[in-house]
């Protein structure tokens, strides 16, 4: 906070299509979608006018107890196109919360099912699910995490795929892939009516830094899941709605998880809105006479709020009827092109892609892998390069992160792209 506060904060003023504009006039592309949110741009005519709609009729009313008609139709609409068995919808309001609620379901249904051993979790090394007590518990970025350790409950860390720094058997994806699928098979062997869930982040992990899961290792979790009879939760919060080509992440390997948390790109990037979406059998486990308690006591002030819930169903409809899916693949061609021509700079270790998600590793030593010094700043200095040249980016350390909105045109993403070269070359010396 001190050195944003004596350096030169950015006031955004306004935003038009995938560019932001400061207080002063300057535009700058929007680079990661507004911290990966936003997919079709600012000020969308068709987002905007189902918020202003919707506001005619009803800005918010609880949900505790009540429904209403956008709430309604929302649901409908994400279990159509959700992959299959995912039956029943439970809203909130982030990221965080999507996360908390599947992991307290879990738990719960568990519980109901009179198993009350099922305790534990089972996480991924480098996850990231939020940063609510419960999501931090089963997350593992440890620059994030570490200083509320001794809040946290215990979980069980299986390996990430992270084949690029991968201390298991990085000699190759596939490698690497079994050596992380034997890790948690370890784990799940060991603790046989103990664990409630795995929860992973389908193809890549975001926060982590990017991580791009070898083809093969979801498929390989959802076998072991089933073989080892827990529940398996997919946290498509960032790669969700698009953002790696699909839909749904889960996609790519044909896997259907037991719960599957939605938020960021629900409603466009437009409003705060989550879903934990879960099978019938779990949704079930709830059921019973009031006497019971079988209640699941969780819930949000906002939970399901009317122009939200507008929103999303207008951002489905943009998906569905611009055909926004169908057009991805050569915008994806196109970035991976562009990104393979900046491996060979000279401080590029590892470039990273699952669609519009990209990270661009960096490093002091290409052959070796040395990192930075913490103090060199060296990701936060590429990204100030490339806001100086009306890009914005931001780093995970010493990963950039390049997540640009699916409505960027193919013009767009190269100008893009040409800045954050650019923005590369300046930290081996090549540029000013």
């Amino acid at each position: 906070m001190r050195e944003w506060v004596a350096g030169d904060p950015l006031v955004i003023e306004r935003g038009e299509g995938v560019r932001l504009y400061d207080t002063e006039g300057r535009a700058y592309y929007d680079g990661v979608s507004s911290l990966w949110l936003n997919l079709h741009g600012h000020r969308v005519p068709r987002l905007d006018a189902a918020v202003r709609a919707q506001l005619d009729r009803l800005a918010h009313s609880t949900f505790l107890g009540l429904t209403h008609p956008p709430g309604i139709r929302l649901a409908e609409e994400l279990l159509a196109i959700a992959p299959p068995g995912l039956a029943r919808v439970f809203y909130s309001d982030n990221g965080a919360t999507a996360a908390e609620i599947a992991v307290k379901m879990a738990f719960q249904y568990w519980r109901h099912r009179g198993e009350l051993g099922r305790t534990r979790f089972v996480t991924l090394e480098n996850a990231y699910h939020g940063d609510t007590i419960g999501a931090v518990s089963v997350g593992g970025v440890e620059i994030f995490h570490a200083i509320f350790r001794p809040l946290l409950f215990q979980v069980y860390r299986a390996p990430s795929p992270y084949c690029y720094r991968c201390l298991h058997n990085g000699e190759s994806p596939a490698g690497c892939r079994q050596e992380c699928l034997t890790g948690m098979e370890e784990i799940l062997a060991r603790h046989p009516g103990e664990i409630a869930a795995a929860i992973v982040e389908p193809r890549l992990q975001g926060a982590g830094g990017m991580i791009a899961a070898p083809d093969g290792f979801l498929r390989g979790v959802r076998e072991l899941t089933r073989r080892y009879d827990v529940l398996l939760i997919a946290d498509e919060v960032a790669t969700g709605f698009g953002r790696t080509g699909r839909m749904f992440a889960c996609e790519h390997e044909d896997v259907s998880p037991d719960l599957m948390c939605l938020a960021k790109g629900i409603t466009g990037g437009y409003l705060p809105l989550a879903a934990t979406l879960a099978t019938e059998e779990i949704y079930e486990a709830f059921l019973g006479e009031h006497s019971e308690m079988k209640t699941f006591f969780h819930g949000h002030s906002y939970t399901a709020n009317p122009l939200a819930c507008a929103v999303a169903i207008a951002n489905l409809e943009i998906f569905r009827e611009e055909g926004v899916i169908e057009g991805l693949p050569p915008k994806i061609e196109l970035i991976r092109e562009r990104l393979a021509a900046m491996r060979h700079l000279p401080f590029v270790g590892d470039v990273r892609q699952a669609g519009f998600m990209c990270g661009i590793e960096l490093v002091r030593d290409k052959k070796t892998k040395e990192p930075f010094p913490v103090e060199e700043r060296a990701g936060a200095k590429v990204c100030q390069a490339a806001r100086e040249r009306g890009l914005l980016i931001r780093p995970l350390s010493d990963v950039v992160v390049f997540m640009p909105p699916l409505g960027s045109s193919p013009a767009e993403l190269g100008e893009m792209l040409e800045i954050l070269a650019a923005a590369l070359r300046c930290g081996d010396g090549e540029g000013n």
